[in-house]
């Protein structure tokens, strides 16, 4: 008898199961796709229900298992990141729209930083040779975070950045200069973009003397 009622109420969860359409096939992804986010940045949640068209389901986020977001007809949700308590395990739910079929997503964690990061300007010599240049290599850190571009910028007051009429752009990160003048980098990522501090300033120059301000790495032959 007991067996019988045993298996009888797993026939019964199986059904519900199938005929609710219950089940943890949705995706939640995040975008960027980072490992870790620092505080004014976005990250923009996106759940796809693997079913129907978009517009078929309402849709859910929530948050360390507490709703983050009341069901909506986006599927996407940006956020901007406005402290280390958006550092937590976001889940998305979908409801059908004229049926009881509801999904659950996988979970996504979040890391936020509370310090801001900060580049670093390093330079092989700050000695231009006759008819020749020095490469500048800019850095993040931390030096685990990704997705960084670098923005390059000359004499102290200039907010303008370089272009390839003024500098040859190496592989990320890298450009060569043929003239004198204050340097200083920063890197940026994310739409809208997110900038770290600026970097310490070298000055390059065609003399015998070396220009490095406080704090910037010169890097040995």
């Amino acid at each position: 008898m007991g067996a019988t009622l045993l298996c009888e109420l797993g026939l019964f969860l199986l059904c519900t199961l199938l005929c609710t359409g219950h089940g943890q096939d949705a995706v939640l992804t995040i975008e960027p796709n980072w490992s870790s986010f620092f505080i004014g940045e976005f990250v923009t949640f996106k759940c796809d229900m693997k079913e129907g068209e978009d517009t078929d389901w309402y849709y859910k986020i929530t948050k360390d298992s507490r709703e983050f977001l009341s069901y909506r007809l986006n599927n996407d949700h940006t956020l901007q990141i406005t402290s280390t308590g958006d550092n937590d395990e976001y889940q998305c739910f979908g409801h059908m729209k004229g049926s009881y079929d509801t999904k659950i997503s996988n979970t996504v964690s979040i890391t936020v930083s509370a310090e801001k990061p900060s580049a670093t300007l390093t330079a092989v010599t700050t000695i231009i040779p006759v008819e020749g240049n020095v490469t500048l290599t800019c850095s993040v850190n931390p030096s685990s975070s990704s997705g960084w571009k670098y923005y390059w910028y000359r004499d102290e007051k200039s907010s303008e950045a370089l272009t390839t009429q003024d500098a040859v752009f190496h592989s990320n990160g890298q450009i060569s200069v043929s003239q004198e003048g204050l340097y200083r980098c920063r890197g940026g990522r994310g739409n809208p973009v997110y900038y770290t501090e600026d970097s310490q300033e070298v000055h390059i120059n065609t003399t015998g003397e070396f220009g490095f301000s406080n704090n910037v790495e010169q890097i040995d032959d």
